[in-house]
């Protein structure tokens, strides 16, 4: 079983501010802005206080960054991927959580023979949030990267040879543009882990200081990584990365492939147990 922590949602440059951790504990990722596809953050459902995720983010901030800042309006489409909540949208019976993927960060999943059993741990760019008289704030500072979801692969689905599920053909992978790329793809989950028949094969996490990554009073690219990872292979990354006191992540690249390690598979599915949000 292969270990993946793949980088997703909103960045300085697309999106322009941090994903929320709720008072509650909730995390909600925020998916980059896209102009190419048809959800919109008007259609996707946000646990906070039942509003929907354009809501959500207006409450904090009227504007978005798609490489430069504009106006978000309720007509603001977005890349909803990886896709891990039911209650998100408008699901049917077959629905399970879906991740796709394409161009050279697939390329680097291919090579390393990410498929049927591994697992991808969601992380992205984080902070507190709170109500203030004025709509949501942030807490101060710049946020860390937190781990926000999970999805144990049941099958690779490559768009330009497969037919594609009626259930799946609403996600953007799944659309024109992307169908015909000789490697375009999409990750579907098992629908229960392999592990335990009880808990999905995907989801999102509730916050706790496990799932956090930014080592404390560092800057978010800087890890506090458990000992087990030191001397074991991950894509983008070398023994250098390794200094005094932290893990230096890599600034570019989405999917960080660990090579597979017992220990590390026992971590990763100890922070699907602790922190799935049921």
């Amino acid at each position: 079983m292969k270990i993946i922590l793949s980088r997703k949602g909103f960045d300085s440059s697309y999106g322009g501010y941090p994903s929320f951790i709720f008072q509650n504990g909730l995390l909600q990722p925020l998916p980059i802005p896209s102009s190419y596809e048809t959800i919109r953050y008007s259609d996707i459902y946000s646990p906070y206080d039942g509003l929907t995720l354009y809501d959500t983010m207006r409450s904090l901030n009227a504007a978005i960054k798609d490489k430069t800042w504009v106006g978000l309006t309720k007509d603001q489409t977005c890349h909803l991927d990886p896709d891990l909540g039911f209650d998100s949208l408008s699901r049917c019976g077959e629905w399970v959580g879906c991740f796709g993927q394409e161009g050279a960060a697939q390329t680097v999943l291919r090579k390393q023979l990410v498929g049927s059993g591994d697992i991808f741990l969601f992380f992205g760019w984080f902070n507190h949030c709170y109500p203030s008289d004025h709509g949501l704030k942030f807490r101060k500072g710049d946020g860390s990267h937190v781990i926000f979801g999970y999805l144990q692969v049941e099958k690779v689905l490559y768009t330009a040879e497969e037919e594609i599920p009626q259930w799946l053909k609403y996600h953007p992978h799944a659309h024109e543009r992307h169908i015909k790329k000789r490697n375009n793809c999409i990750y579907v989950a098992r629908k229960y882990c392999s592990w335990n028949h009880e808990l999905k094969g995907y989801g999102l996490f509730n916050y706790s200081d496990a799932l956090c990554l930014t080592k404390n009073g560092c800057s978010r690219s800087k890890w506090n990584l458990p000992e087990i990872f030191r001397d074991v292979r991950i894509t983008y990354h070398s023994t250098d990365n390794w200094k005094d006191g932290y893990f230096q992540s890599a600034y570019r690249g989405q999917e960080f492939v660990i090579e597979e390690n017992s220990e590390i598979e026992k971590w990763a599915v100890s922070l699907i147990e602790k922190n799935s949000r049921r």
